[in-house]
Parts: C-alpha cells; sequence; structure tokens
C-alpha cells in the first residue's frame, strides 16, 4: 500500500485484497475475551473531524485502541478551528503532539489530499471522507460485507474478487462521496457497477465514470447482486433537486415489493444513517437482506487492517499469546 490512503483510487486489486483479507484476520480479535493486540503499542492515532460523525469516527477509535495505539479525538467544534484556525496551524501542532496517524474527516473537498501532500505533518493521513469527494474506508467495508455475502463467508472469501457481482447504487450520486469511492473499488475488484438516481443527482460527467448509468431502478433490480441505497442528503442541497419526498419514495425508494423483485441471494446495503420512509422503507431496513448493521461491524476490522498496514505494525496481525500477554495489551 501507499504511505497515505486518500482515495479508492490509490488501491490496486491487490491493495483492495490485502486489505479485505487483513480485515478479516483482525475480525477474530471481536471473538476473543480480550479483544485488543499489542501491535501499534506506542504509536499515536488522531481522530481529526471537522465534520459531525457518529459510526466513522466510533469505528476509527474503537479500530486503533484494539491495537493498542494512544487515540486523541480532535473535534473542530470547541477547538482553535471555531476561533479562526487554518488546517495547517492544526497540522503542525498534531505533528509537534507527535500524531503517528492522522484521520481526517473534512467538509471541503480535496483536504485530506492537501494535508497528506504539505509536509506539514509526517504520519499518514486517511481520508474519514471529505466533502462529496471520497470515502474510501467505507467502500472497503462495502466490498468485505459483499464478499462475505456473495462469496461465502469469512474464510471462502479470503484471496477472492468480486468479479461478476452486479452491484447498482441508488439515489443522490451527485452529492455522495460513498458511491465515489464504491464506485472506484468495486470496478477494481471486478464488480460491474450501475448508478440509478433522477437526472438532477446524477453528476455532470457521470458517464465517464467506469460504470453503467440508468435512471428506472425497477429496470436493474432483477439483475442486481446487490443494491446499495444512498441517504438523500439534504444538508447539502441548496435547490429542489425532486418535486416532492414522496415523489422521491415512489420512483427510487425501496420498499417490499420492490426487494421481491430481486434476486433471492441479492442483499440491501445502506451506508447509514438512513431516512427511513424515504430511500428505504422500515420493511426493507429490518429485513435480514439488509446488511446495514454487518456494514458497521466489519467497518471496525476494515479500519483495524487500514492502521496496521500504514503503520506497519511490528508484530502478526494476528498471533497467538499466553492469556498474560493479552492481559498486558
Amino acid at each position: 500500500m501507499k504511505r497515505h490512503l486518500i482515495s479508492a483510487a490509490d488501491l490496486s486489486r491487490d491493495d483492495a485484497l490485502l486489505v479485505l483479507d487483513t480485515a478479516e484476520e483482525l475480525a477474530r480479535v471481536a471473538d476473543r475475551p480480550i479483544k485488543k493486540l499489542p501491535t501499534l503499542r506506542g504509536r499515536t492515532v488522531v481522530n481529526l473531524f471537522f465534520e459531525d460523525s457518529t459510526r466513522t469516527r466510533i469505528s476509527f477509535e474503537a479500530a486503533a485502541k484494539r491495537l493498542s495505539a494512544d487515540v486523541i479525538n480532535f473535534s473542530a467544534k470547541g477547538s482553535s478551528v471555531s476561533k479562526g484556525e487554518s488546517l495547517k496551524d492544526t497540522a503542525l501542532t498534531l505533528e509537534a503532539m507527535g500524531a503517528d496517524a492522522v484521520v481526517i474527516r473534512h467538509h471541503d473537498s480535496g483536504a485530506p489530499h492537501r494535508l497528506a501532500t504539505s509536509g506539514w505533518i509526517g504520519g499518514c493521513v486517511v481520508n474519514a471522507g471529505d466533502g462529496t469527494h471520497e470515502h474510501p474506508t467505507q467502500a472497503l467495508l462495502d466490498a468485505l460485507t459483499l464478499r462475505r455475502r456473495l462469496v461465502g463467508g469469512r474464510d471462502r472469501g479470503l484471496g477472492a474478487d468480486l468479479a461478476g457481482r452486479r452491484i447498482t447504487i441508488v439515489g443522490d450520486i451527485l452529492h455522495s462521496r460513498v458511491a465515489r469511492s464504491n464506485v472506484r473499488l468495486l470496478t477494481t475488484l471486478g464488480a460491474e457497477v450501475t448508478v440509478v438516481g433522477p437526472p438532477t443527482l446524477l453528476p455532470v460527467g457521470v458517464e465517464r465514470w467506469p460504470c453503467a448509468v440508468d435512471y428506472d431502478l425497477d429496470a436493474v433490480l432483477a439483475k442486481s447482486d446487490a443494491v446499495m441505497m444512498l441517504r438523500v442528503q439534504r444538508e447539502r442541497m441548496n435547490d429542489a433537486f425532486f418535486p416532492t419526498e414522496r415523489e422521491y419514495a415512489r420512483r427510487y425508494g425501496l420498499h417490499g415489493a420492490r426487494m421481491a423483485r430481486m434476486p433471492e441471494h441479492a442483499v440491501v446495503m445502506h451506508p447509514g444513517p438512513m431516512n427511513r420512509g424515504m430511500e428505504i422503507t422500515a420493511e426493507v431496513a429490518d429485513s435480514p437482506r439488509c446488511t446495514a448493521v454487518e456494514q458497521v461491524s466489519g467497518g471496525v476490522s476494515v479500519r483495524m487492517a487500514v492502521l496496521y498496514l500504514l503503520l506497519g505494525g511490528s508484530e502478526p496481525a494476528v498471533g497467538t499469546r499466553t492469556t498474560e500477554e493479552n492481559s498486558q495489551a
């Protein structure tokens, strides 16, 4: 892997499979009485969040702590950033504190790239979501979930990609960093990706993305191995992109009748948080075919793998240790 993880485009097929296979090894830690490894003991991971987040921040924090890293959570609210401190000054402060890795979520697209290429910090940078640009670890955890569901569980999927699997991503593609990262990564892993949504919520130039484009959800359901529903990001919308929420739900929402048209093995995905009743109904969200909870649990393993691989842990990802060694972890 490269020194930083800024975009899903940074990952080759081999890189992505290395992360996914390492995540599967590390997932076994969750089954232990003591869910910690000493792998990154003495390393410092900073969660630098300029946007509100629950799942992603807690997931990265849990991942770092399970690897025994020291974790510093930095929120822009209530910090010097709210007083006008620049990203550069914040980065120099973190460098002075000895940050080995900075996990950054920022409202401006390109902020993680700026941090990684500026020379302000010496540690690695992980993009935890920037504007409408990318969210690479979300795409990795989605790929892990897909591989488990469509290829065959934890062990049988090791080393396997998603070649020939048909993945449909539905909804607010325009504002979705999750969609951009998933299109790139799933295509790298061999999947056939289709994005679906109203023309107003598809970005200019989407026809140049490595995926198919459709405007009719009903037309693609029967040939989809997985359908990923995206949240309509009303907080990023300054204009009316569709007539009404009811109209959007009628044309692009996933309800029980639509789910019944999907192949029996097909799954429903959602990166969260959900707008129940809009892009997805409660019936579908609570169905055994919906992987939303699995995506969250898999996210900790994937982020453990990313931190482990970027920081170059000095010990094996998963090893056999005595109870005494585990108790000291």
